[in-house]
């Protein structure tokens, strides 16, 4: 389970930063930053706070709505355009950039999910798996999926049949499906092998 290790052994104001959205074939990449008051926590987000990936959507909404009431939270996001352009690499971490510059405030360090280091106005510090070992980067991974799974739900609205409110944008079979059948639409990433393949088929 996550704790504040991390961020006590630095010291200071520490954000952690993480994202969502890397894997999926079409949407934003969007970026989550918190900081967390460790004196005063409370014990909700305290034992609740995990890897998003652990936690059911119904847990990940309720611990954002506390999150949003406790902490500071910065959202960031890197949109399809960007990651055709850029690669999904690079967006992710312009997205995490973005969102450590809407927290509003600078950070002392930031606790950064993964091995790759973003350019943030503050010094960074990588860690590997950090959404299970660190509490502020368990609640940036929370903010960024809750926060990307209701731009999802929204696409999902505008452009019906790829069952994006219940697939993020993955390549799930139902989404799969949708895609020989509906087609691309601008929110698919078609820098991505599958919808490039797709798009093969139908002449671009």
């Amino acid at each position: 389970m996550p704790d504040f290790s991390l961020e006590e052994a630095a010291g200071g104001l520490v954000a952690g930063v993480d994202e969502a959205g890397r894997g999926p074939w079409a949407g934003p990449v969007v970026a989550g930053a918190a900081i967390l008051d460790r004196a005063g926590l409370s014990d909700v987000l305290r034992r609740g706070l995990d890897d998003s990936k652990k936690l059911k959507r119904s847990r990940r909404e309720e611990l954002f709505e506390a999150l949003e009431a406790e902490a500071r939270i910065g959202i960031g996001a890197a949109e399809v355009a960007e990651i055709d352009s850029l690669n999904i690499l690079r967006a992710s971490l312009l997205a995490m950039a973005r969102a450590v510059g809407d927290l509003g405030v600078v950070p002392e360090l930031a606790l950064v999910d993964g091995n790759r280091q973003p350019n943030l106005p503050c010094p960074v510090v990588c860690v590997v798996k950090g959404d299970g070992r660190s509490l502020s980067i368990a609640a940036a991974s929370i903010a960024a999926k809750v926060t990307r799974d209701r731009i999802m739900a929204d696409l999902a609205r505008a452009h019906p049949g790829y069952g994006w409110e219940r697939n993020s944008g993955y390549g799930t079979a139902e989404h799969q499906a949708a895609l020989r059948r509906l087609g691309v639409t601008p929110h698919h990433r078609r820098s991505f092998a599958p919808v490039i393949k797709i798009l093969g088929k139908v002449g671009g």
